[in-house]
Order: C-alpha cells, then sequence, then structure tokens
C-alpha cells in the first residue's frame, strides 16, 4: 500500500514570535493543544498542568493555557501562523464562565471578526472579543490553516480533562491516513501550502474593550478637551452639562 507524501516546512527562526504559557514541541507536528486556564494564574491545578505536558509528549507542535478571548487568542493566532505544519488546534480543559475564551475561538474560525475598529469576532459571547492588534491577514490564514477539535463538553466536562483523550486526540491528528476519533476524521494533511506569516503582535490599542465613539460623541470630546485648557471656558465657554446636552446654554 503506498503511503501518502505529506509536506513538511521548517519554521522560521523567530518561531513561536509570542512568549507566553505555552511548552514547544515537535515543530513538524500537525496540532496544537490550548487548555483553557479557567482560575488565577498562582491557582492553576497540577492536573492542568500535566494534561499540557501529555500534550507534548504525544507530538504537540505547540501546548499551553487560554485565559482571555482577547489578547490570549491573539498570541494564539500569532504562534499558529508562523508554523504552516499546524493544522489542527484541540481545545481542552473546561470552559472559563467569565471570558469564555473556548467559545470565543471557535466562532473566530467559524465566523472570523467584524469589520470594524476592534475586530469583534463575529457570534461569541465573551465580554471583550476583539482582536485589534493582529493583522487581517494572520486571522483570515488562521481560519483556513487550521481545523477546531473540540475536547470541551458541557453535559459530561470529564472529557476535556483527561489526559488519555488529549494523548488520543494528539495521536488521530498526526496519523498518516484519515482516523477515527469521537464525531472527528482526522489524519495529517500537511503544511498549509503558503509561506508563514511569523511577527509579533503590535499593541495598537491598549484597551480594546473601551467602546468605539460616535462622531458626535468624538465632537463633544473635543470640545470638552478644549475647553478645560481655555483660560475664558470658566466664564464665557459652554459648560460640561450643556456639551453635553444635559442642560440647555441659558440666554444672557
Amino acid at each position: 500500500m503506498e503511503v501518502p507524501q505529506i509536506l513538511k516546512v521548517e519554521p522560521p527562526a523567530e518561531y513561536p514570535p509570542e512568549e507566553g504559557r505555552y511548552l514547544r514541541g515537535n515543530d513538524l507536528s500537525p496540532v496544537a493543544v490550548v487548555a483553557i486556564l479557567d482560575t488565577f494564574d498562582f491557582k492553576i491545578p497540577p492536573e492542568l498542568d500535566r494534561l499540557v505536558k501529555v500534550a507534548i509528549e504525544s507530538g504537540a507542535a505547540l501546548a499551553g493555557t487560554l485565559q482571555t478571548e482577547n489578547l490570549g487568542i491573539e498570541k494564539i493566532v500569532a504562534n499558529v501562523v508562523a508554523n504552516p505544519n499546524i493544522r489542527y488546534v484541540i481545545l481542552c480543559w473546561r470552559e472559563s464562565r467569565g471570558h469564555l475564551p473556548a467559545e470565543a475561538l471557535m466562532n473566530l474560525v467559524k465566523n472570523g471578526v467584524a469589520q470594524d475598529k476592534r475586530r469583534t469576532i463575529v457570534g461569541a459571547h465573551a465580554p471583550t472579543p476583539y482582536l485589534p492588534n493582529i493583522p487581517l491577514a494572520s486571522i483570515e490564514r488562521f481560519r483556513k490553516q487550521v481545523k477546531i477539535v473540540n475536547l470541551i463538553s458541557e453535559e459530561n466536562p470529564r472529557i476535556g480533562m483527561d489526559s488519555e483523550t488529549v494523548r488520543r486526540a494528539v495521536w488521530a491528528c498526526i496519523q498518516e491516513r484519515p482516523t477515527k476519533f469521537m464525531d472527528y476524521e482526522l489524519h495529517d494533511p500537511g503544511a498549509y501550502p503558503e509561506p508563514p506569516i511569523c511577527q509579533k503582535i503590535t499593541l495598537s490599542v491598549k484597551e480594546p474593550w473601551r467602546p468605539e465613539l460616535s462622531g458626535r460623541e468624538k465632537e463633544v470630546l473635543a470640545q470638552i478637551s478644549e475647553a478645560s485648557i481655555s483660560q475664558s471656558a470658566q466664564t464665557q465657554g459652554p459648560t460640561l452639562a450643556e456639551l453635553l446636552g444635559i442642560e440647555k446654554k441659558s440666554k444672557s
């Protein structure tokens, strides 16, 4: 029986471009493992640490934790598109009720981002699902390059928290021929057929959770700023309440 030819590429020297809470394994592996961190950094359970190590020992290219639905996802995108060999992202552990990063990541791959300043993940219910610090080209490349293998289950949380299940998921992803795993059929399709996108995140928006202002709101804030530095604003200029439309300007 003929063995299929699987193309692999060497990732660039700068790979992975972003630092984080992850381990690096086999650069030629087609899978990255993302375990949701649903607690404080200083309260990481040993079982979660063990799960990440098992993923690397089983053959993953990268394995680590995801805590937030914005910068955390941006770092994952940046590191994955820097290595065309990575074709799967396995989600495991359990969802974080505060940030919903697993749901946000799945919606990113499924729906992409809106055409707004913050690049809101379409369909995400997380509080701040914004990706303003990475290029749209990286986002679209990520969506094309990877498939999500979701092990997180509301009905049976132990599935996504079981290191043996994660091990079997990684094993299925690295097989040369299609392999049945849960509801998925997995195999190593080889490297994505485009050059890597290897660049660090640029923090162009420091507080992406702040809402975008309308044109009128920007105009009002500009007037407030001008009034605050004007010597005559205290006696002749409009008051803050007047600028905001709360009070009408009195007639002399």
